[in-house]
C-alpha cells in the first residue's frame, strides 16, 4: 500500500480551510496533516512535522504564502499549491515555479486536477525532493531579485480572470489602473481588463519607476505619459500618448515630480 499524502492547509478564512479539508477526505491517499492561518504557524509547522504538500493562501494575516517560502527555504519547502482570491497573483506563482494555484472559490473538479498533478510530482520525485526543491529554491531567489530572476516589482505579467479563463496582460502594454469599484481595471495595448483587488496592490508590486500613483483612483505607467498640464488648483491633467486624460491629484504630483528634472 504506497504510503498516504501528508498534506497542510494554509488559509487565514475558516470556512476557506473547511473546504480545502472536505475535498482533501474524499481523497483516499492524502491525510490532512494540520491546518494553519498565519505564516508563523506555518512555518512552526513545516520546522517540526513531515509535510509533503502545502496548500498554502497567499494573502495571510502577518503575510504572504511567498514569507513562508522565503523562512522555511527551499530544501525544507515541501511542493505548493497557491490558493488565492486575486487573480494578479496567478502569474507570479507560475513565475515561481508552483506546481499549481487555485483561484478562489475553489471549484471541486479544479481542485481534483491539482491534487492529480501533485501525486504525480511526488510519486516522480522522490518524496517531492530534487526538482520540488529546484522550484522553491528558484522561488526564493525570485523573490530576493536575484540575477536572472524577476523580483515582485519587476514581474512582466498581470493576469485578469475572463469568461474563458485567464487573460495574461504584457506590464509593458500597460498604459494606466483605475480603481472601479471594488475591482481594478487594467487599461493596455490590448483593451480593458477587470481584475479584483485594490490598487495598492498593484502599487506594491508593480516597478515603482516606472507605475506611479498620480490619483488616490489611477496609477499611469509613465512610458506612455505625453504631457502634463496645469489643471484647477494645483492639480494637473496627465495626456497619454493616445489621447486618454488623467487626473494627477495635488496629494500625489511629488510622486512625478521626483522621477522628472524640471522646475514644475
Amino acid at each position: 500500500m504506497s504510503p498516504r499524502i501528508r498534506v497542510l492547509i494554509v488559509d487565514d478564512e475558516a470556512p476557506a480551510r473547511l473546504l480545502l479539508n472536505s475535498y482533501l477526505a474524499a481523497e483516499p491517499d492524502v491525510e490532512v496533516a494540520g491546518m494553519c492561518g498565519t505564516v508563523a504557524e506555518t512555518v512552526a509547522h513545516l520546522r517540526a512535522r513531515e509535510t509533503d504538500a502545502v496548500f498554502l493562501d497567499i494573502r495571510l494575516a502577518d503575510g504572504t504564502g511567498f514569507d513562508v517560502l522565503d523562512q522555511v527555504g527551499p530544501d525544507a519547502m515541501p511542493p505548493v499549491v497557491f490558493v488565492t482570491a486575486y487573480d494578479e497573483h496567478a502569474i507570479r506563482a507560475f513565475e515561481l515555479h508552483a506546481i499549481d494555484y487555485l483561484l478562489k472559490p475553489v471549484a471541486e473538479a479544479r481542485f481534483r486536477g491539482a491534487v492529480a498533478r501533485l501525486r504525480e510530482l511526488l510519486s516522480r520525485d522522490a518524496g517531492g525532493g530534487g526538482r520540488a526543491r529546484d522550484a522553491v529554491r528558484a522561488a526564493r531567489e525570485l523573490l530576493a531579485g536575484a540575477p536572472g530572476g524577476h523580483s515582485a516589482r519587476g514581474r512582466g505579467y498581470l493576469a485578469a480572470r475572463t469568461a474563458s479563463g485567464v487573460q495574461i496582460v504584457p506590464v509593458a502594454t500597460v498604459r494606466y489602473l483605475r480603481v472601479d469599484g471594488h475591482y481594478v481595471t487594467i487599461h493596455s495595448a490590448s483593451g480593458t481588463h477587470l481584475v479584483r483587488g485594490a490598487l495598492s496592490d498593484f502599487e506594491d508590486e508593480l516597478d515603482a519607476e516606472r507605475f506611479v500613483r498620480i490619483h488616490r483612483s489611477t496609477i499611469v505607467n509613465l512610458d506612455f505619459v505625453r504631457e502634463l498640464k496645469p489643471w484647477f488648483r494645483g492639480d494637473y491633467l496627465v495626456l497619454l500618448l493616445d489621447g486618454t486624460e488623467l487626473r494627477l491629484s495635488r496629494r500625489f504630483r511629488a510622486n512625478l515630480s521626483r522621477r522628472f528634472v524640471s522646475d514644475w
